[in-house]
């Protein structure tokens, strides 16, 4: 059972990328996602939480507005849809699935990680 993210790059700040996490092995369809991430130095946090089939939806302060969580159940996928990027967003992305239909923010809530995908935002 693997979760593989996918999508990250060097981008310049104002640009967009779309990260994927494509689930193998197993089907999370009715299971919550989510997407963490963490900078060099810094602890791993909360970006954005999907429910199982998409009904609910949370990000962190530091995102709303300009990222959008989705999933594709069909296709075992989930999306992070990332706009207006800043430095400050510069970090690992970690896709998650959670233990039950709807992890939120809590870490804790999830039992299956991904390696992550690094996004860099130069200035």
């Amino acid at each position: 059972v693997q979760l593989q993210a996918s999508g990250g790059g060097l981008v310049q700040a104002g640009d967009s990328l779309r990260l994927s996490c494509v689930a193998s092995g197993r089907t999370f369809s009715n299971n919550g996602m989510g997407w963490f991430r963490q900078a060099p130095g810094k602890e791993r946090e909360f970006v954005a939480a999907v429910a199982w089939n998409g009904g609910i939806t949370s990000s962190a302060d530091s995102v709303k507005g300009r990222f959008t969580i989705s999933r594709d159940r069909a296709k075992n996928t989930m999306y992070l849809q990332m706009n207006s990027l800043k430095p400050e967003d510069t970090a690992v992305y970690y896709c998650a699935a959670a233990r039950s239909a709807y992890g939120g923010s809590l870490a804790a809530n999830y039992n299956k990680w991904g390696l992550g995908t690094l996004v860099t935002v130069s200035s």
